[in-house]
Order: structure tokens, then C-alpha cells, then sequence
């Protein structure tokens, strides 16, 4: 503690001599016609040192005598630099001149440089504000669900998570501020992702290879919700919602604030969610999704201290969920199963600049995480998911060098999993990694590069690995022994047994990795508002422990499954069973290569995207026709004529396999007048086994318009999305229909006090229109929800 406050006083005090002799920029920020924009919002780049522009247009920041670049930002406008010398005992005065964009150019914090959504060789997408709050729902797919590019695994509408251009589960990352949100979401789409949209200020969506910046698990896209639960401003702000919604009767309350006295800011948020099973539109007389009601609470604290040239600050959070898992069933049983979820989350995050020859900024990022997720039936807990993680990402940016901006990026992270139960699909493991990376950016003319490269070592271990005797059949016989079929041709078995475990080995396994990811990316801007961005990358990814050593039955998804470790053999000896595999565990490896054309400038813009993606040894879960027991024992129950049964499930192997994986995006948006806006967008991949055959839920192509109205005191949208049929399926998998979901909302806004509020109807599927989502692994037991009109009101002050 003493060396902390002799490190705090020494920077205090470094930060006081700065302002000892300040200068002032003044300036003016207008658009083109020469008007004037309040709020515009100007940074000296690489501090935390702003200003907002006035009702004239106006703004004034302090500095020492000095050459800076400012940011400029504005909603509807171009974002401009400027770059601007200071004298001492004089005040520099600057004008600046914005252009329009139909385009809406955000700035993004998921990587280590100033960018934004068009100035990134990588695709991204930023989600916030009253749109966010729009499009929010209980789960984070379903949020990002419209957004181009995204598609959800939509489990019952209690779970999903984002899948990116075809990519999901291990592949794509959910970050809370660019670290790990430490859940167990990755592991099976029926676990919920521990994090909270209503309190989030905006998401971030990192389409394509982000291994760079995130590490190996993000070698299909990242997802980074960003909040100010360690807040970077003592500004007095918040928000708070109350929402209400007619088909799961769905109460929705959360709210937040900032604040903050002296060199200290304080920040606090929370938010309560209960609903009910939902309803879909009636068919066959089924018109309830039994066991999708959920609870969730949660709420955070944080704290910062200010510094000139920075923060430092930490946060606690606790996120607590009870939700159902729809589709729960032992043989003829519906069991209703509840998922315990309780999550406690602290993290530290610190952002310095400096004013020396060789270091600009060192940016600090601790995050330690303890998740647990019970599953119980009849109230009591059978199978218990664990994972406590640990993650630190360094980030040291360098003064530029001939015009080269970068620096080096030091990240270790370390997971314990366990899961204890009867529905433990996956052992005890244990999965670490270090990594050094380095980024660097530069301008050439009317173009930037970038290049970037990483080297990681990732060490999965498990001390008891399971390799249980089991007693399988084909799928047929699985069906049919429940109807008395009596055709058995693939190994002899007693079906009173049938499906059943005998003798299990253990035995502890350690396989360690060295990942290596390289990356090249061209922003040119080659006339006037337009631009054309060029990524290539190859990224490598060891396989997660769930991947790896999987032995069991997975009910969420009705699955049993086994891990690569792991491999099927039939002999006319033996029979078929399972060993250990005699094929080396791989990585996977990926080419990755994304273009973009974008214009940004005027009422009409537009955002194309191209992709090809080459996967080496991709790990996916093989369906092989054969089923196995859940291992739970139905004695004394009566199943076709049996009296004891245990249930089968489809087995799936993960096995790895080369695929390709291509596609495009396009968005269009025409802003018509002043008030009323046109956006057009769409997306289609294709994702095949080079093999020959297809990957299993690959999203269907899709087209959507959008028609937006924004008033005075009046806001107004209508989203139609056309889902196409989705023919291109696995082998053992079923085609999905195609249909159209039709939303919309209007909001009053008004102000009362110091606070903005907006009164507002939110209506989904409005045709009540019967869909099943092609990606979910329940899309037969879980279509869709049906109409659904929320009422809420919203207030920012």
C-alpha cells in the first residue's frame, strides 16, 4: 500500500505541475453550409481530455504548449482530425467543417487504436442508443439478432448466444469490456451469457478473425458490450427503464448513474427481469413453449480515480439468473429443469498516457470471474457447471516513429471448469494461455496499413478424463424400440440395458499449444467519401477443453456427446465401441480474406461486404447415426412394453474436418429528408465440408428493410426481415421454411426536469407468424415467440 500511494502521489503531482502552465484551444464546429452543431464532441487523441460543443457550436479545451490531433465527432456527421499547434502564452483558435453521413460512424473501443466502424479494414458493427434499447431482448443473440452479418442459436429464448457469419460457440468471443465475460457459454447453447444488455451503453461486433486483439478463441468475431461500470468521467449522468410485454408478461426494470467528486467518480447500475413461458402462434394446438420462464437480477458497482493523463479504477459485479430449459425430457417424461445461474465479477481497468519520447500510453485491463450454473430437476441439483477464470491484457502503445503508431500487447488468461452431476458431459479442466502481440498502423497518403502478429501458448489439462463402456444403436432402433421394432442389425445388445454404461477408465491428458495469428489490413479512401477495405489474416486456434474431452449426454442440446479425443471403431470381435484416438490432435487453421466498399458521405451510403474464409481441421459435432443412453433410468415406468428403459439420444462426434466458409453483407441507407430514413440490408453465407456435404445450422439468407421516422417529439420504425427456406443441411439434418417477421416502434419523447424521457409501444412478429429458427438445436420444440406488443418508458439525464 505505501509503494501504491507513493506511485499515486507521484503521478498527482506529475499532473498538477501540467496544468501549472495551460493554454487554450478555442474553436467553432460547423457542417458545410457553414451552421452550427451543438454537441459535437472534440478529443485531444490519446487523453481523456474533451469538450462538448454549445448551442453555438463552440468549444474551449485546456493544454500545454504542444502539437496535438483532435477528434471530431458529431451524430449524422463525418468524423474529422485536425491537427493543431500550441504556443505557450498564446490560445490557438481552429475551425472545423463536418460532412453529413447517411452512414452512422461510431467510434469503437474493441481495438487497442482509434477507429471507428469505417475506418476499420475488419468489418464492425456498433449497436446503441435508442436503437439498442429497441432491439434489446432477454439474451444477447436474440439483441444482435438484426444487425448484419449476426444470426442467434435461440434456445428457447432463455439462451443464445451471437453466431458471426456461421461461427459460434468457442469461435466467437463475448467480452464486458474487452475481457472475457468468464461463463459457460461457449460450452453449449443451452447456458445463458452472463451479461446484461439493458444496462450496457452500446455492443460492438467484430466480424472476422479478431485472434489479434482477443487471442485464439476469437477466430470468428468478437462481441464487446461496453459500460461504465469503471467510469472514465466524474459527469453526472444515468439512465433508467421500466418495460412491460404481453406475450411472456415479461417486467423489465434497470437503471444507472455516474457521478463523481474531486478526482473520484463512482458509478452504479442494476437491473431485475421476470417473465413467464412464452407463447408462439398456435399450431397443432400447441401454442406455449413449456419451461421457458426466467428471473434474472443483477447489479454493479464501480469506482475511479482521475488522474490528468488518465484512470485507474476497479468494479464489482453479481448477476444472478433462474431460468428454464426448454425440451428437457428422459423418454416419454417432460422433466422441468431450471438452470441456477450466479455470477460475482471484478475487474480493474486503467488507461495512462505520457508525455515522453518513447511510451504515449500503457493501458491495463484485470478481470477475475467466478460462475456457477446448477441444473435442477424437481428442485434438486443434479449436475453443477463451475468456471472460475482469471484474465490480464497490458497494452503499451508507443510515441509514433516515423509515423508508425503501435505497440506491443501482453495477455494471459486462465480458466478452472468444472462440472459435477449426471449431466457432467464434459470433466474437471483445466485451460491457460500467454501471448505476446504487436500492432502497428500507418497513414500513406490516402491509405493506412496495418499489420499485426500474435504468438501464444495455450495448455489444456484434465486430470480425470472419462472413457466409459458404453451400449449403442442405430438411430432407428433408438425410435423404434420405444415402438416395438424388432429389425437389429448393427451389434447385439439387451435393450433392458439398452443404451447403458459399464466399466469407466480415467486417466489425465495435457495438451499444450502454440497458436499464431498474422494479419494485413488497407483502409484506402480513393475519392472523396468513399473508401475500400482489405483485410487478410491467418489465424490458428487451439481446440477448447469441451471439444477435446466430451464423454456424455448433453440434454440441452438432446445430444450425446463425445469429444476428438476420442474415436469410434467397429470390429467383428469386439463391436463397436470407443478408444482413445490414434490421430494427432490438431489446431485449427484459417485464411481469412474480407473486402469492403463503403460510401459515407451525403444523404445516401452503403457498406458491402465480401468473404472467404479456408478452415483447416475445423472441430464440429459429426452426426453418425447411432444413439446412446442419457443415463438416466426409467424403472418402473412403462415405455412400449418395457419396464426398464433408459432414454437414447443422437450421438455426435466432434471430429475435425476442412471447410470453407463464404459470403456477403450489403447495407444501404437513404436519408430521404431530414426527418425520415430507408435502409435496405442483407446477408447469405455458405459453409461446406471440403469433403464434400455441409456444415449443420448454417443461417439462411436473409433480406430486411427498415423505414425510420425521427421528429421533434415523435420517433417511429418498421423492420421487415424476409428469412429464406434453408435447403443446404447436414447429413441426418432437416430443411427449415422460410418466413417473415414484421416489428415496429414509436416513441414520445419529452423532457421533465433535467431528464430526456420517451413513452414507447414495441411490437414483434406483428403477423404472428409461425417461424423456426434454422440455427437453434431445438427448432422443432421451440419456434419463434408470436405477437408481442411491450410498453415502456425510458429517461437519460
Amino acid at each position: 500500500m505505501r509503494k501504491l500511494s507513493r506511485i499515486m502521489s507521484a503521478l498527482l503531482a506529475i499532473s498538477a505541475s501540467g496544468q501549472l502552465h495551460a493554454e487554450q484551444v478555442q474553436g467553432i464546429v460547423t457542417n458545410k453550409e457553414g451552421a452550427a452543431i451543438a454537441g459535437a464532441t472534440v478529443k485531444v487523441m490519446g487523453t481523456n481530455n474533451l469538450a462538448v460543443t454549445n448551442e453555438r457550436g463552440t468549444f474551449t479545451l485546456e493544454v500545454r504548449a504542444g502539437q496535438y490531433e483532435l477528434h471530431v465527432v458529431a451524430n449524422n456527421f463525418v468524423h474529422e482530425n485536425v491537427n493543431v499547434v500550441v504556443v505557450n502564452n498564446q490560445d490557438a483558435q481552429l475551425s472545423v467543417s463536418l460532412d453529413k453521413s447517411a452512414i452512422e460512424i461510431i467510434d469503437v473501443s474493441a481495438t487497442p487504436f482509434h477507429s471507428s466502424n469505417i475506418e476499420s479494414a475488419l468489418p464492425i458493427t456498433v449497436l446503441h442508443g435508442e436503437n439498442l434499447r429497441m432491439r434489446q431482448e432477454s439474451t444477447l443473440g436474440d439483441t444482435l439478432n438484426k444487425e448484419v452479418g449476426v444470426h442467434s442459436t435461440f434456445h428457447g429464448g432463455v439462451a443464445s448466444t451471437p453466431i458471426i457469419r456461421g461461427l459460434d460457440g468457442p469461435r466467437v468471443l463475448v467480452t464486458q469490456n474487452g475481457l472475457d465475460a468468464g461463463d459457460a457459454s461457449r460450452v453449449g447453447p443451452d447456458h445463458a451469457v452472463s451479461t446484461e444488455t439493458s444496462t450496457t451503453e452500446r455492443i460492438e461486433v467484430l466480424r472476422g478473425p479478431a485472434t489479434l486483439f482477443y487471442g485464439s478463441g476469437a477466430i470468428g468475431g468478437v462481441v464487446n458490450l461496453v459500460d461504465a461500470r469503471v467510469p472514465r468521467s466524474k459527469d453526472t449522468k444515468g439512465e433508467w427503464l421500466a418495460e412491460q410485454n404481453s406475450n411472456n408478461d415479461q417486467t423489465l426494470l434497470s437503471g444507472s448513474i455516474t457521478s463523481g467528486t474531486g478526482n473520484v467518480a463512482i458509478h452504479a447500475d442494476g437491473f431485475y427481469r421476470d417473465s413467464d413461458n412464452y407463447h408462439t402462434p398456435d399450431k397443432n394446438g400447441i401454442d406455449e413453449v413449456a419451461n421457458s420462464a426466467a428471473t434474472s437480477s443483477g447489479f454493479t458497482l464501480g469506482t475511479s480515480y482521475l488522474l490528468n493523463n488518465g484512470f485507474i479504477g476497479v468494479s464489482y459485479q453479481t448477476l444472478d439468473q433462474e431460468y428454464g430449459i426448454p425440451g428437457h425430457s428422459h423418454g416419454d417424461e417432460d422433466v422441468a429443469v431450471l438452470a441456477d445461474l450466479t455470477q460475482n465479477r471484478w475487474q480493474l481497468l486503467s488507461e495512462l498516457s505520457f508525455d515522453n519520447k518513447i511510451v504515449k500510453s500503457l493501458n491495463t485491463k484485470i478481470a477475475y470471474t467466478d460462475y456457477r450454473h446448477s441444473e435442477l430437476e424437481v428442485g434438486v441439483v443434479g449436475t453443477t457447471f463451475d468456471n472460475e477464470s482469471l484474465e490480464t491484457r497490458i497494452e503499451l502503445v508507443h510515441q509514433d516513429f516515423w509515423d508508425w503508431r503501435g505497440g506491443l500487447s501482453i495477455h494471459y488468461k486462465q480458466s478452472d471448469f468444472t462440472a459435477v452431476g449426471a449431466e457432467a458431459f464434459t470433466p474437471p479442466s483445466d485451460t491457460s494461455s500467454i501471448a505476446l502481440a504487436w500492432i502497428e498502423e500507418r497513414h500513406f497518403g490516402d491509405v493506412l496499413l496495418q499489420l499485426g502478429a500474435r504468438i501464444e501458448r495455450t495448455e489444456v489439462s484434465a486430470a480425470k478424463v472419462r472413457l466409459p463402456e458404453i451400449e449403442f444403436s442405430k438411430d432407428h432402433e433408438a425410435q423404434d424400440d420405444h415402438g416395438g421394432a424388432e429389425d437389429h442389425d448393427h451389434s447385439e445388445h439387451d435393450h433392458e440395458n439398452h443404451g447403458s454404461e459399464g466399466m469407466t477408465r480415467n486417466f489425465a491428458v495435457e495438451h499444450v499449444f502454440t497458436p499464431v495469428s498474422l494479419s494485413a489490413g488497407v483502409v484506402w479512401d480513393f475519392t472523396d467519401g468513399y473508401n475500400i477495405g482489405l483485410s487478410l489474416s491467418h489465424s490458428e486456434r487451439a481446440p477448447s477443453a469441451s471439444e477435446l474431452l466430451s464423454f456424455g449426454p448433453h440434454i440441452g442440446t438432446g445430444s450425446y456427446e463425445v469429444g476428438a479425443l476420442f474415436s469410434l471403431h467397429d470390429d467383428h470381435e469386439e463391436g463397436a465401441h470407443f478408444a482413445l484416438t490414434d490421430h494427432d490432435i490438431v489446431m485449427e487453421t484459417a485464411s481469412n480474406i474480407d473486402l469492403s466498399l463503403r460510401k459515407f458521405k451525403g444523404d445516401f451510403g452503403f457498406i458491402l461486404n465480401a468473404f472467404y474464409n479456408q478452415i483447416d481441421d475445423y472441430y464440429y459435432e459429426q452426426a453418425t447415426g447411432l444413439s446412446a443412453g442419457d443415463g438416466h433410468d426409467h424403472s418402473g415406468h412403462d415405455h412400449g412394453g418395457h419396464e426398464e428403459e433408459l432414454h437414447t439420444l443422437p450421438l455426435f462426434i466432434f471430429t475435425a474436418q476442412d471447410v470453407t466458409l463464404h459470403g456477403f453483407e450489403a447495407q444501404a441507407v437513404w436519408q430521404v429528408t431530414n426527418n425520415f430514413a430507408w435502409r435496405v440490408q442483407g446477408d447469405i453465407i455458405r459453409a461446406r465440408l471440403d469433403a464434400g456435404g455441409n456444415l449443420p445450422r448454417t443461417p439462411p439468407a436473409r433480406i430486411a428493410t427498415e423505414f425510420s421516422y425521427q421528429g421533434e417529439s415523435i420517433s417511429a420504425d418498421l423492420f421487415i426481415s424476409q428469412y429464406f427456406e434453408q435447403t443446404d443441411t447436414a447429413a441426418l439434418e432437416t430443411p427449415t421454411d422460410s418466413y417473415v417477421m414484421v416489428d415496429a416502434n414509436i416513441n414520445y419523447h419529452f423532457t421533465l426536469g433535467q431528464q430526456d424521457l420517451a413513452v414507447y409501444l414495441k411490437g414483434t412478429n406483428l403477423t404472428d407468424e409461425y417461424a423456426k429458427v434454422h440455427t437453434s438445436f431445438l427448432k422443432d420444440l421451440t419456434p419463434l415467440a408470436g405477437r408481442s406488443i411491450a410498453v415502456g418508458i425510458r429517461s437519460s439525464f
